[in-house]
């Protein structure tokens, strides 16, 4: 599944599935788990967390415009043979939106969906603002989120993709960066903590750093 503009993702449903496997299965266990992970009715993209995360061995993005078919899917992956010998751990469901802040980013330059080679590295998280945050006059906010940006586009490789979690999930936004290079990203994010936006960050936490793997290799 390939998106021309961004106007083709503009209000799908997104979920980062992690999944903790067993430590066996059978050849004929995994082609069948396999088998409802290669899907053209959705976008998909698979990564590995064992080694990474104790909590989970990989993780899986899907999306589609209808929440409740990501829902179906998730069901049918663990009642396969492999899915009932598993465990999720971890669901985060949102929506791809427009920022209200203005900004425009060309499709090539989002994580995951981008049309453009995947990146080696997955890195995503659960986000919550502070109250104050939402409270505090608009323009002061887009004045903040400018100088969160401008910090971002001193990084090009590292792309992002945000979703929106209100009242659909625990958080408030799932945020997710990929790229090749970890200590790019790093030091992105250590300058993202000494701009002003930062004061207002309630939770960021887990967050799943992830390789980049086909399902073919996945498993």
């Amino acid at each position: 599944m390939h998106f021309k503009t961004i106007d083709d993702i503009e209000g799908m449903f997104v979920q980062f599935v992690g999944m903790k496997l067993p430590s066996h299965y059978s050849d004929a266990e995994k082609n069948e788990f396999l088998s409802h992970i290669v899907s053209e009715e959705f976008f998909t993209s698979t990564y590995i967390t064992e080694g990474i995360r104790k909590e989970s061995s990989i993780l899986i993005f899907h999306m589609h415009n209808d929440f409740s078919k990501l829902a179906e899917r998730v069901r049918n992956m663990m009642r396969t043979a492999l899915g009932k010998r598993s465990e999720i751990p971890y669901i985060f469901s949102g929506i791809i939106r427009k920022s209200k802040y203005g900004t425009k980013v060309p499709l090539d330059d989002y994580a995951i969906v981008g049309n453009s080679k995947r990146g080696k590295y997955l890195i995503v998280y659960p986000f919550v603002k502070t109250s104050d945050w939402y409270l505090t006059d608009f323009k002061k906010r887009a004045e903040m989120m400018l100088e969160h940006i401008k910090v971002g586009r001193k990084y090009p490789s590292v792309k992002q993709l945000l979703a929106y979690s209100f009242g659909i999930d625990d958080q408030e936004f799932i945020v997710a960066y990929e790229t090749d290079d970890l200590i790019a990203f790093q030091d992105l994010v250590m300058e993202l903590r000494e701009t002003e936006a930062r004061r207002y960050t309630l939770r960021d936490t887990p967050i799943i750093t992830a390789i980049y793997s086909s399902p073919d290799n996945l498993l």
